[in-house]
């Protein structure tokens, strides 16, 4: 009987250490969204115009059926220089489940198997791409709900979406960088400076883990560029990057700078 006390009172104990870090799914208090980024690696721009095909009239088209209509396709602005050129789908879900459950309905989607025949059925020697790397993200509880860009005023071609990770050296230095984000006030500056974010989140399942990941979007490349000047000079970011429970908070950042395709619903 101990024993069985002492098991529940660890468990207990575990989860009042964890949830305050990921608040699960099966939290039923929590609102805040979930995402999921994939990336299509490709080789070459064949393989990323198969993967548009498909993205295009096969899966987003799926998803629409489903009722998810807000669906990100992005890809990189030197994505016809890179070796590793990339296709990236960003999707906003309720849950961890909802994701399986997406999956499953692709899967058993008859219109989706017609609809992308070539790209589905691609021979082992000439697939549509190297390989598709997933992350799963939970939004920030100080910006909960993704957001769609209205403020934007150019044609799509020319906005501008980055998305930004910052990877932390420790769990407990990453953590101290998702909250000067949050209690901080570094996403109240972004908003002040008017950055468009879509969303900011933390990491639950990647490859690059402890980080956390952000976008924002701008009309286009030189507007993108003022903000970031403005940001580096603004007096609130001074104070708060110079605080010490903030410093060496970051210890690796990579930046994409990308355009919606065509058919993104951003």
């Amino acid at each position: 009987m101990k024993r069985l006390t002492f098991y529940a009172m660890s468990m207990m104990l575990l989860a009042m250490h964890v949830l305050p870090l990921y608040s699960f799914a099966g939290n039923k208090k929590d609102k805040r969204d979930y995402y999921q980024i994939k990336i299509y690696h490709c080789k070459n721009l064949e393989q990323v115009s198969k993967v548009e095909d498909y993205l295009q009239h096969a899966y987003l088209p799926a998803l629409h059926r489903m009722g998810l209509t807000s669906i990100g396709v992005f890809t990189p602005i030197d994505n016809d220089t890179l070796t590793d050129k990339k296709v990236i789908v960003f999707m906003p879900i309720s849950s961890p489940e909802q994701l399986v459950t997406i999956e499953h309905k692709l899967i058993a989607d008859q219109q989706l198997a017609t609809d992308g025949a070539s790209y589905l059925n691609a021979a082992y020697d000439q697939p549509a791409y190297q390989r598709i790397e997933s992350t799963l993200l939970h939004a920030f509880p100080l910006h909960p709900k993704y957001t769609l860009p209205t403020a934007l005023t150019t044609p799509k071609e020319e906005r501008i979406y980055e998305l930004r990770s910052y990877e932390g050296a420790t769990e407990n230095l990453y953590r101290s960088k998702v909250k000067m984000f949050n209690e901080g006030g570094e996403i109240a500056l972004f908003k002040r400076l008017e950055f468009n974010a879509v969303f900011y989140s933390e990491v639950v399942s990647g490859a690059h883990m402890p980080n956390l990941m952000y976008m924002t979007t701008f009309n286009n490349r030189a507007q993108r560029d003022e903000h970031w000047k403005v940001f580096g000079s603004d007096p609130e970011w001074k104070r708060l990057s110079s605080l010490p429970e903030y410093l060496h908070t970051v210890s690796r950042a990579d930046i994409m700078l990308l355009h919606p395709t065509s058919y993104s619903d951003f």
